[in-house]
């Protein structure tokens, strides 16, 4: 496990619809006790909700989450500040995890449809992405390509997909996400390789 020399101080943690989102409150508290002088925040999409309550992240990490959603009011404590301007500007890091394939296939897009999407197509931080792929799509190259175009951006880190057991299918194949842990490692190896 990396210090807290990593560099890294704001993290942004970003939570989309994919069903292994129910555990990103073992992730935010994982995050909270293995590196307690990290400023962290999360963000969930509306498709999220489906699987991960709000309150429960918010309670563990000490903050409101932000909903990803142009209607939303501003958070406590973040005054006038346009959303995604204010996404795109606090963290140093970012991981989105689990990243669905409709949110890797927009953020490859550059489509700036939400405020996160436009925060992230913004922001200088550094953004990891753990991809969860639906049954099949490890071999859509339409999928692939989405996911080599991240590959190639600078300041994008994108975590190799691994062997898991579709909720839907019960079969194991290829296209679950990462482990948020080995998200963030990648992303310290590559500040420390001094990669953009």
């Amino acid at each position: 496990m990396e210090t807290p020399d990593s560099g890294f101080r704001r993290v942004l943690v970003v939570g989309t619809g994919a069903l292994g989102v129910a555990f990103l409150p073992f992730w935010v508290n994982w995050l909270k006790n293995s590196f307690p002088d990290l400023d962290l925040r999360v963000a969930l999409t509306r498709s999220a909700h489906r699987f991960v309550s709000a309150e429960a992240v918010s309670v563990l990490s000490g903050r409101e989450v932000f909903v990803d959603d142009w209607h939303q009011p501003p958070t406590a404590g973040a005054g006038t500040a346009v959303p995604h301007v204010e996404l795109a500007a606090w963290p140093d890091l970012v991981l989105v995890h689990p990243a669905t394939l409709n949110f890797v296939s927009r953020y490859a897009l550059g489509l700036p449809d939400t405020p996160l999407l436009l925060a992230l197509q913004s922001t200088r931080a550094l953004v990891g992405v753990a991809p969860s792929l639906p049954p099949g799509a490890h071999k859509s190259p339409v999928a692939q390509g989405h996911l080599d175009v991240l590959r190639a951006r600078p300041g994008v880190v994108v975590a190799p997909t691994v062997e898991a057991v579709s909720a839907s299918t019960g079969e194991s194949e290829d296209g679950g996400s990462a482990p948020l842990s080995e998200l963030y490692e990648l992303c310290v190896a590559h500040r420390k390789e001094g990669r953009p």
